[in-house]
């Protein structure tokens, strides 16, 4: 259509509407008016200017979603397709309100877009309906956050929950809502002047350390009510993130004091500076994190560990008792950290309780160190740290006393000492029927001698790490042999060389004898 200087698109009216294929050219013209603009509000956000582009295709989008709906009121279109095009219709006009701040537009046309669809959820199967249902729920956080700057207060905390149970918002909304949380957060602060811990009171005048503090009940209220692993594991993820900002902001105002912070003890009260004070509470906080963190992935390792010995499955990397044991390393290593801390040295009660913490996740190392042991077959090691963990859970006991409350929330070593009697007996039974085995010890599959291949052709043995990535085939490097300083020269072909025959050149001797010398007497000479 058109000249040979400028192209003239023919346009899809109703008359040519003989094939669906017509209305899916204008729906991709929406649909790349729209993807064009979710591109650019990525990039808007390190390039500002982009942001009149991005209303721009998106004003093209809605555009092309009105020549849709126009088309779709056609005889020749069923209901349900004139439906979903005016939802999609709808849909479009409330993100061009959205960006544009007209939020009690932009509510409107997404609560129209919303009932179309749960009202096609409830006309079709369940199979359809599955899909409208998820486009109601992606729906629904952009209405609530609109009612929520209309002036509806009740609706920032459905978005709340709503971010919790989705595992974090996408799209559109998601850096909308982190905004509007960081800004609720932030009035709320500037009523926060001091924070109380451990029965001192420490003045806290940095911003986002007021922000992190007042956002750290709900964090671990929305960890405690996360639904799977994943979500709680990301929640933890953001809280160590928010708090790793907030030290380094105290570390900042720490800095002009270098001198003071070296002297951080005052000479009447023997306390650490405030500002130091409140250092250490962040970094608890940070390093008590982490310890539930970890506790909280152990504890997802050990059902897998459970359900793994319950059904085996091949070609999978199952979790193995080194995975905990590296867990409860770190937990250990948090530990000492925590008691190190300055301000609380002379704190007892702290310093008790850090303690037998620590005792509670020895007794677990010691244990899945024992399992390790067991899988190996080494009974008398795994028997050994079985007592020993018997040892570190009865200390806990007897040392509990008044700090019950503070180990609450730790694994009961009550169930770890019944645990680990009914292991020792199953141990000891193993080890008694693996002793009299007489074939285990002989068999051609247990023979580890340590030589490579090349040195044991004529031996059979079933080695399995003929098959793997680890393969003995050689010694290498090869060892070394002495040789001497200087080598040794031998005329070696000497030996093969035949020589001519030299009797013709060699003079021969005079025979020698009686008859000689009478010759010799009487002049008779040959």
């Amino acid at each position: 259509m058109g000249n040979r200087h400028k192209f003239t698109g023919k346009k899809v009216t109703e008359e040519i509407l003989s094939d669906n294929r017509y209305l899916l050219l204008i729906l991709m013209d929406a649909e790349r008016a729209w993807s064009y603009a979710m591109q650019l509000k990525q990039e808007a956000n390190t390039e500002p200017r982009k942001r009149f582009h991005l209303l721009s295709r998106l004003r093209k989008a809605v555009k092309h979603a009105e020549e849709l709906e126009r088309l779709c009121e056609s005889n020749r279109v069923d209901a349900k397709t004139k439906l979903e095009a005016q939802a999609y219709m709808a849909y479009l006009t409330g993100m061009l309100r959205f960006e544009h701040q007209e939020w009690k537009a932009a509510m409107e046309a997404f609560n129209k877009c919303k009932t179309i669809y749960e009202k096609l959820a409830n006309a079709f199967t369940e199979e359809q309906a599955v899909l409208y249902n998820q486009r109601v729920e992606e729906i629904s956080p952009n209405i609530r956050y609109c009612a929520y700057n209309i002036g509806d207060q009740s609706a920032m905390n459905e978005l709340m929950q709503m971010r919790l149970r989705s595992g974090g918002t996408e799209g559109l909304l998601a850096e909308k809502l982190e905004a509007l949380i960081t800004q609720t957060r932030a009035k709320q602060a500037a009523t926060m002047s001091e924070v109380e811990w451990r029965g001192r009171t420490v003045p806290v005048k940095i911003d986002k350390v007021r922000i992190f503090l007042l956002g750290l009940a709900d964090n671990e209220a929305a960890i405690a009510q996360a639904e799977n692993e994943e979500t709680k594991e990301r929640l933890f993820e953001s809280l160590l993130s928010e708090c790793r900002d907030a030290i380094q902001a105290v570390r900042e105002e720490l800095k002009p004091d270098q001198k003071q912070r070296e002297h951080s003890l005052e000479n009447d009260s023997g306390k650490v500076s405030n500002i130091q004070y409140l250092h250490s509470y962040l970094t608890y906080i940070k390093l008590s994190t982490a310890i539930k963190r970890n506790e909280s992935m152990a504890k997802s390792l050990q059902k897998a560990l459970l359900q793994q010995q319950r059904s085996d499955e091949d070609g999978k990397r199952t979790p193995r008792p080194q995975d905990l044991i590296r867990l409860y390393d770190i937990i250990l290593q948090n530990l000492v950290e925590l008691t190190q801390l300055p301000g609380l040295e002379e704190d007892k009660n702290f310093q008790k309780e850090i303690g037998l913490k620590t005792l509670v996740y020895k007794a677990y190392r010691c244990f899945f160190i024992a399992q390790s042991y067991v899988l190996v077959k080494k009974w008398s090691e795994a028997l050994v740290l079985y007592e020993r963990v018997l040892k570190y859970a009865r200390e806990v006991q007897s040392g509990a006393g008044a700090h019950r409350n503070s180990l609450k929330e730790l694994p009961d070593v009550q169930d770890l000492i019944t645990q680990v009697n009914a292991e020792k007996y199953s141990l000891q039974a193993a080890a008694i029927l693996d002793a009299n085995d007489p074939h285990e010890s002989e068999s051609p599959s247990q023979v580890k001698d340590g030589k490579p291949l090349s040195e044991r052709f004529e031996t059979f043995c079933l080695d399995p790490s003929l098959v793997s990535k680890q393969v003995n085939l050689v010694h290498f490097p090869p060892g070394f042999q002495p040789i001497p300083c200087k080598p040794l020269f031998f005329d070696l072909a000497l030996n093969h060389v035949a020589f001519p025959p030299l009797e013709d050149k060699v003079e021969q001797k005079a025979k020698s004898g009686l008859t000689g010398y009478i010759k010799g007497i009487f002049g008779f000479k040959s």
